[in-house]
């Protein structure tokens, strides 16, 4: 049901790469009044990083504090790459990049983003890659879940509430065990902090930035961390700062009922080619007829078979309406008898991946996790009344309800006068437009283009789109358009 996009950024398996060594600059009496000098200081070995890639897609290896309260105490290391900039002359500095999450990985962004910038951005900037902390090269962490542990999202029920309550609590668990010494410290401030002292090993002054879907609230957090610090930020289908992070899956379950309802109208008018009714409100019934059927006897699928709920997990799914009206008049096919529909797209996640995002989500925010199981089952009861499709799949019980909360920092309260680009689809169904009119209110300096017919997760990551032009102008003159724009 989701799109094929052109380019599954967040979704690619990292290829071998070197573990390089590091000298970090000794000790000094500096040191005494910046404990982080030596990590500024350190000396980076830069080797091609696969014989597989380009010659030069380099790696090295940038040694950060795991806890910057105590810069003098244990070490992590971070995975580095970059592509120079393709002219000398022209080149303006740095671009940073992080591809989504959390949990995903960025250490080769710098070759995958290539065909996504267009030349004269390639010309001025080195493009930086790096896996966060805790993610693919970087340290990573591990809580050996299940694959039922690793799905994400899960439909309310009173008669399974008892085992999504004893999952979440599991997960919790298995992380507490497997790292517990590290978990306070997988924190969107701290992979900020870390981005700083890439930028300070690479010699640079300013760093600019891309961040796609959960790295544009990273880009964010660094805007309000060091603002001094950062030069020209992209930002591609933003996360509303305010809602990190429970606010965002419940937001986000909420907002699929505009795109279900544009579904209904898009189809209505198709009717000949889908059949699944004339009018909006005939199509509506028809997806809620076939819930209820699945409901009762599974619809068979490429892989199996899907009840009601699993139907409506895939809510996602709706802004692409051509691939969601034919997957929902497959099902219905095969309710009737037919051949069996093709699956839906797969839910679960790698571990590393699961396990680094729900470190983020639960240790940005620990506040705003209710401890109490009640209070999920009670918002998810909630939020399917006003939001039938998926408000329950956002509200459900999560690991977090039962996070160790030893340590921790509050969350970061974006409110700047930072300039940003940020781009946006109207109709994303993970950091929909509502949230990005909340990162456009957090980055009062910041401009916003919105792309009025764009579908999926993703501007320039899933381009060519009408706001590449905008990107690029502020990427290589530093100028952002004059006001807010929407183009076709």
């Amino acid at each position: 049901m989701a799109r094929r996009t052109r380019r599954r950024i967040t979704a690619l398996a990292l290829g071998a790469v070197t573990a390089l060594p590091v000298a970090l600059a000794p000790a000094a009496a500096s040191a005494a009044e910046d404990p982080l000098r030596r990590y500024e200081r350190q000396q980076l070995h830069w080797e091609r990083c696969d014989p597989q890639q380009p010659a030069a897609f380099e790696c090295t290896t940038v040694v950060v504090p795991l806890d910057y309260a105590r810069p003098a105490g244990r070490t992590i290391d971070l995975a580095v790459s970059r592509v120079r900039a393709g002219s000398a002359r022209e080149r303006h500095g740095v671009l940073l990049m992080n591809p989504g999450g959390p949990g995903g990985p960025g250490l080769e962004l710098p070759v995958l983003m290539q065909p996504a910038l267009s030349p004269q951005v390639r010309e001025r900037f080195d493009l930086i890659g790096f896996d966060p902390r805790g993610v693919g090269r970087s340290s990573p962490v591990s809580c050996g879940l299940s694959e039922d542990e690793r799905g994400f999202q899960h439909p309310y029920a009173a008669r399974t509430f008892a085992q999504d309550t004893a999952r979440a609590k599991s997960v919790a668990d298995k992380c507490r065990a497997a790292a517990g010494d590290v978990l306070p410290h997988l924190t969107t401030r701290n992979t900020a902090r870390d981005m700083d002292l890439v930028r300070a090993a690479l010699g640079e002054r300013r760093i600019s930035y891309f961040g796609h879907s959960y790295g544009t609230y990273l880009g964010a957090v660094y805007t309000q961390l060091f603002p001094q610090r950062a030069d020209r930020f992209v930002l591609d289908s933003a996360v509303d700062p305010a809602l990190a992070w429970r606010g965002v899956l419940r937001r986000g379950a909420q907002d699929a009922e505009a795109a279900f309802t544009r579904w209904t109208e898009w189809a209505a008018d198709r009717d000949a080619a889908y059949g699944l009714g004339a009018t909006p409100a005939q199509v509506r019934r028809a997806f809620w007829e076939l819930v209820a059927r699945a409901d009762r006897t599974p619809v068979p699928t490429g892989d199996g078979a899907v009840d009601g709920d699993a139907i409506r997990a895939q809510y996602a799914g709706f802004v692409h309406v051509e691939a969601a009206s034919a997957w929902i008049a497959a099902l219905r096919a095969a309710a009737a008898g037919g051949p069996a529909a093709p699956a839906a797209p797969a839910a679960a996640a790698p571990d590393n991946a699961v396990s680094a995002a729900w470190s983020v989500f639960c240790g940005d925010a620990p506040g705003s996790w209710p401890r109490d199981p009640g209070q999920y089952r009670r918002d998810a009861l909630r939020d399917r009344a006003a939001a039938p499709l998926a408000g329950d799949l956002g509200a459900n019980i999560v690991p977090c309800a039962f996070w160790p909360r030893t340590g921790g920092e509050p969350p970061t309260a974006v409110d700047n006068g930072v300039g940003a680009l940020i781009v946006q689809n109207r109709w994303d169904p993970q950091t929909t437009l509502a949230m990005a009119d909340g990162m456009r209110r957090a980055l009062h300096g910041a401009r916003m283009v919105t792309v009025a017919g764009g579908e999926g997760h993703g501007v320039v990551v899933n381009g060519p789109s009408c706001a590449d032009d905008s990107v690029t102008r502020y990427l290589t003159t530093g100028r952002l358009p004059a006001r807010d724009l929407t183009c076709g």
